[in-house]
């Protein structure tokens, strides 16, 4: 942690290696699986709203952005020594493949996002060609 001394600030050696190892943006930290004919994506977004997330799929990959932004109040008298709060925007994308992208759904719980895509039925896009 950073602190005062007088009018000086100082910083103490655990926050150089605090700040080395540790990125200041969110990660958005992911689970991927596959269920009952479905990819699964539980996304750990804490911090953001429901407003903040967008979700596109695009040929085939499934894009998921948020966006917060820094809301001071132009009144605000606090003068700040240390901020952790997390302003910007982030994304992550994965390659899904063919699914039926109209039947996605996305649900945002406790700063979880669980999206839920349908995997197209193989039988249906299989098609046999004869041989003459």
């Amino acid at each position: 942690a950073q602190c005062l001394v007088g009018s000086e600030m100082c910083i103490r050696d655990s926050d150089m290696f605090d700040s080395f190892l540790e990125s200041d943006a969110p990660k958005m930290k992911c689970d991927i699986y596959e269920a009952d004919n479905n990819y699964n994506l539980e996304l750990d977004m804490p911090g953001f709203t429901k407003d903040d997330i967008n979700i596109e799929f695009n040929k085939g990959t499934l894009t998921i952005s948020a966006e917060k932004k820094d809301e001071k109040e132009e009144k605000d008298d606090k003068k700040y020594i240390r901020r952790e709060r997390f302003y910007g925007k982030v994304s992550r994308s994965f390659y899904l493949g063919d699914i039926e992208e109209e039947n996605i759904k996305a649900e945002f719980k406790d700063g979880t996002l669980r999206v839920t895509a349908p995997k197209k039925d193989e039988n249906i896009s299989k098609k046999v060609i004869n041989i003459d």
